[in-house]
Formats: C-alpha cells, sequence, structure tokens
C-alpha cells in the first residue's frame, strides 16, 4: 500500500515546513518539497493536509492495556483498553504493565493484550512485573524475559514509596536493576526499570542511593506519577540534573480538595524554571489503571479510571498556553520515550523510520493518523476498528 500526505506542515519534531511525506508499507520512504513526488502505474492514496499539522505518533510509555486497579475489591478491577481507545488519542506506540494486582492479572495475559492490539495495528511492547519485589514473569526471570520474549523492554512498574508496595529493600532494588541492566544488555534493548512513585516521604531516596552507591547508571531507571506532589516534582528536577529520566502522568486531574497534585501544565513551568533537561522528561496517560485516593489512614475513598485521552488534551494545553514549542511538546509524547525506550524506529518523521503519523487541524484536534502506515482514522472518523467492534 502505498500513500501520499501531501503538502502537510511537518513537525519531525523539528520543523521541516511544507512537505509532502511517501508511505510505502509501515515505512516513510521519501519526505519532499510540495509537487514533487511524480508515481505513474500503481495506486496511491493520496491525503490533503494542505492545513494540517503533521507530527510523529504518541508513544503512551505506561498504560495497564489489560486493566488495572482492584484496589477496592474485585469489583474495582479496571477494564481492558480497546484499540479504538488508543486509535482516538493519538498513539500509535504503547507500552503496557501490570500495577497493584500481579494476582489475578498475569504476564501471559498482558503478553496476550500486546499481541492481539498489535494484530489490531497498533505497536505494543510490555513491562515484565507489577508493583512487588520479586517481579511477576513469563519465563522465571527478569534475565530471560528480556533475552526471549520479545515484547518485553523491562521491568515495571515497581512501586516505591508507596504503601501498597512490597516494601523491597535496597539490596533487592539493587539486583532488580542489575538485571534489567544486563538483560538489557544481552537482548539489544532499554532493560529499564520502571517504577511507580507513590506520595510517601522517602520519595526518590532509593534511586538516589542507586547511583551514588552502584555503577548502575541514571538512566536505567525512570520513574513515574512524579507529578503526584511538589516534593516529589523537585527530587525528580534534580535526578534528571544528575542525568535521570523522569515521566509525568497525564491522566492525573489536581483535586481542588488536594493541593499536591500537580498538572502536567504546572509541572512543565516548574521544570523550565529549574532548567531541567526536556529531553529527559517524558509524558505517558496510566491509562485504564485506577487513580485512587486515600484518606490519611490509608483507607480508600473514592476511585476513578485513567484515561488515555489525557494525552492529546495536554498536549493540546501545552501548545496553546506556549507553555511549550511545538517541536518540544513533539519530543515529550513521542521523541523522548522513542530514545529513552530506544525504540529506534518511532518517534520522528525520517525517511526509513515507521509510518506512525498524526495529522492535527489548527486547533491542535486529531483528525487523521496512521500506525505503521495504515489508516487508523480519516477526518475524525476511526478506521481501524477492534475485533468484536
Amino acid at each position: 500500500m502505498i500513500t501520499l500526505i501531501r503538502d502537510g506542515q511537518i513537525f519531525s519534531p523539528e520543523p521541516l515546513g511544507k512537505k509532502d511525506v511517501l508511505v510505502s508499507g509501515s515505512k516513510i520512504i521519501a519526505i519532499t518539497e510540495p509537487g514533487h513526488i511524480k508515481i505513474d502505474g500503481v495506486n496511491v492514496d493520496v491525503v490533503n493536509a494542505s492545513k494540517k499539522i503533521v507530527i510523529p505518533g504518541f508513544i503512551d510509555s505506561h498504560a495497564h492495556i489489560l486493566g488495572g486497579g482492584g484496589e477496592g475489591g474485585p469489583a474495582t478491577r479496571a477494564p481492558e483498553i480497546t484499540v479504538e481507545d488508543i486509535i482516538s488519542s493519538g498513539v500509535t506506540t504503547v507500552i503496557g504493565c501490570l500495577g497493584t494486582d500481579g494476582t489475578t492479572r498475569h504476564m501471559e495475559s498482558l503478553l496476550a493484550k500486546a499481541r492481539g492490539l498489535e494484530e489490531e495495528g497498533i505497536t505494543t511492547y510490555i513491562f515484565s512485573g507489577s508493583y512487588e519485589i520479586p517481579v511477576v514473569t513469563i519465563t522465571g526471570s527478569i534475565h530471560s524475559d528480556l533475552i526471549l520474549i520479545d515484547k518485553v523492554i523491562g521491568a515495571g512498574e515497581i512501586a516505591v514509596s508507596d504503601h501498597r508496595s512490597s516494601q523491597p529493600t535496597f539490596d533487592e532494588f539493587t539486583r532488580l536493576a542489575a538485571q534489567c541492566r544486563v538483560g538489557g544488555m544481552l537482548s539489544g534493548k532499554a532493560g529499564v526499570l520502571h517504577c511507580h512513585l507513590g506520595d510517601g516521604p522517602r520519595r526518590l531516596d532509593m534511586l538516589f542511593r542507586l547511583i551514588k552507591e552502584t555503577e548502575i547508571p541514571p538512566t536505567q531507571v525512570i520513574p513515574t506519577h512524579i507529578n503526584r506532589n511538589h516534593e516529589l516534582l523537585e527530587e525528580a528536577i534534580e535526578f534528571t540534573q544528575q542525568g535521570g529520566y523522569i515521566d509525568l502522568t497525564a491522566g492525573i486531574n489536581p483535586d481542588p480538595q488536594e493541593h499536591d497534585v500537580i498538572s502536567v501544565s504546572a509541572a512543565i513551568r516548574l521544570c523550565l524554571k529549574k532548567q531541567a533537561p526536556l529531553s529527559h522528561i517524558t509524558i505517558s496517560s496510566d491509562s485504564n489503571g485506577s487513580l485512587p485516593v486515600f484518606d490519611k489512614k490509608g483507607n480508600l475513598i473514592s476511585l476513578t479510571i485513567a484515561s488515555q485521552k489525557s494525552l492529546m488534551k495536554n498536549f493540546r494545553f501545552l501548545v496553546q498556553k506556549d507553555i511549550l514549542s511545538l517541536k518540544d511538546a513533539v519530543k515529550l509524547f513521542s521523541t523522548n520515550p522513542a530514545t529513552f525506550y530506544k525504540l529506534n524506529q518511532k518517534g520522528e518523521i525520517k525517511v526509513g523510520k515507521d509510518a506512525d503519523l498524526v495529522l492535527l487541524d489548527k486547533e491542535y484536534i486529531l483528525t487523521d493518523s496512521f500506525a505503521m502506515g495504515r489508516i487508523t482514522m480519516a477526518t475524525g472518523k476511526i478506521i481501524t476498528k477492534g475485533t468484536f467492534t
């Protein structure tokens, strides 16, 4: 299948101006000045992008594709994500994980869900594990999962500084990070240790000790949910200044009654003020995971579900309010996670890269999308449907 996206305003993330983008199969094969591509003798689908902005598809590096939750009992298990949910959010690549529940949610089921989404058109990867250490795996060890299971790119989401964690010791945490590093090296993958941060007072202590007391580099671990409170965000900014990466959660919605939680836009403003390197920041959704609220005694008092749509909502807000340039916003939602997780074919509009493309109108509303060269949305209508839709 050959598709010509004609006369779009391209942000690769770098601004390239008006260009034509030619897609063949799953790849971008040419980027030229408008009108320079002439193809005869074959059928070409032409998309008029003259009034559109074209950016790389979002990479959601933390999504509960199998459903998360369960903190309030079996009835509070969150539902699985659908391919329609993903497409309507501008996401073309997703990394799935388990959360609090590593007992009734299984790694084998997570892997099967990821494979199913890929058959439906979305690029998928997964983390081995849940909140707990020792981690739940498919093969019996994180080493083997990384080396033998193509979709496993790290361990996560391992909970620290949270009353729901397994309260791992520093030695347990360090050994897991070491296993991720060596497993990543042997498999040619990122081998990331993806850490869920709670609102406990120890915050990033475990991560700072790791990079201070061992030879493991700060780029081996990434803390997520770091906009949970101001103290945690301040420490996370310091972590970036020591060479680490951090992940903001778009799905966190500040509660007027809860002054600690920070919106993505406020967190980015603070990162800019503190001169945190934007190249070391990613933004994920926590989609289909629960958003529980606990009282000071640890009792669950309310529960909602995160949505992947929070990504596009925050992207639009950051650009429209001039908090970030369009180029920098694209980096946080696509290019940076591609770099950190070593997804070398993702995160850029460039010849030879995967044709994961999102088209936006002048108000930054999603109108069209392509995943691996396959059209998934056209003029605001989802084209690719789930198997049982």
